[in-house]
């Protein structure tokens, strides 16, 4: 597997202000963490990303939002390929209102299935009877269910609440994934287009679906022993943790941002997106120079066609 020139991982949200990306580069010497900043423009991330390789590998970017619809809503709505669906989403207008949350319980469909547009009197069975589907555990795709080591992930369908995913999703597609398959080369989506190692060996940029939550466990960061990175010192801790790894897979941190980890990204709000930023990067780096990062179970081609697969999860 050719190894990526560049490495990032963005922290996403609606809200341009929360939006953070961390980078690293890979050189003659090994990896070097770049930096943690506010992610910019969303439409160039990955030229920008590509301007910063001094390499002959790809682009790897790991992003914390859905990439792929639910087996369920997908047979039901006749789409096979989510790639395909994703391309002809802003031009076919069939699909005008896929992105537009229900307003009314009535107003959900197969062809608008996220719902509320706001809070009030919503209930997660109106979401089952709309879309027309056995339950609302249905709507999980397989890598969201729950876990022995984490609890079930959030509905994409579902727009209400501090878990909900599915305007970062919305904003993602629209604003990242969809004009870089549109720019040339065209962006690969993983593991749509194929396995990650036949991806990094064919192609410019790859977009994975990963998680910071995912690799607090993974990396053993005290977050996952019930702190909370909205607060600074828990951050503080998991920092440090976060060099211990670097120094153990021999990472470059520059002083500048061993600083900015160790004080938990100062006591600004910002802090947990840059926190997660980083530490999305070190988890997809961990799983690449370790050698552990597993496609999905080839044996469920809804994986590989409609659902898509979390990075570093194993099945």
């Amino acid at each position: 597997m050719r190894p990526p020139s560049v490495l990032a991982h963005a922290d996403w949200s609606v809200s341009p202000a929360k939006r953070w990306l961390a980078a690293a580069r890979r050189g003659g010497d090994g990896w070097q963490i770049l930096d943690v900043r506010r992610a910019g423009t969303p439409g160039d991330l990955l030229d920008r990303l590509r301007a910063e390789a001094r390499g002959p590998g790809p682009v790897l970017l790991g992003v914390d939002f859905p990439i792929g619809l639910p087996r369920v809503h997908a047979r039901l709505a006749g789409i096979t390929d989510f790639p395909k669906f994703l391309d002809r989403l802003d031009s076919d207008p069939a699909w005008a209102d896929f992105g537009r949350p229900a307003e009314t319980p009535d107003q959900i469909a197969l062809r608008r299935p996220f719902y509320p547009m706001r809070s009030g009197g919503a209930l997660r069975r109106h979401l089952v009877e709309g879309l027309g589907v056995p339950d609302y555990a249905s709507l999980q795709r397989r890598c969201e269910r729950r876990q022995h080591a984490r609890p079930a992930a959030s509905v994409l369908f579902w727009t209400m609440g501090g878990q909900q995913v599915g305007k970062a999703a919305l904003s993602g597609w629209r604003e990242i994934v969809l004009p870089a398959r549109r720019s040339t080369p065209p962006l690969a989506l993983w593991p749509f287009d194929g396995r990650l190692a036949d991806l990094l060996d064919t192609r410019d940029a790859v977009i994975a679906e990963a998680y910071p939550a995912e690799f607090y466990r993974q990396l053993g960061l005290p977050l996952a022993q019930g702190g909370s990175k909205r607060r600074q010192t828990d951050r503080a801790c998991s920092g440090v943790a976060l060099l211990a790894h670097a120094a153990g897979l021999g990472v470059a941190v520059p002083d500048g941002l061993r600083t900015r980890m160790r004080d938990g990204f100062g006591p600004s709000p910002s802090g947990e997106d840059a926190f997660d930023a980083i530490a999305g990067l070190f988890g997809v780096l961990a799983l690449l120079v370790r050698g552990r990062a597993p496609d999905p179970p080839h044996d469920d081609p809804d994986l590989w066609r409609v659902e898509g697969w979390i990075f570093g999860q194993s099945a």
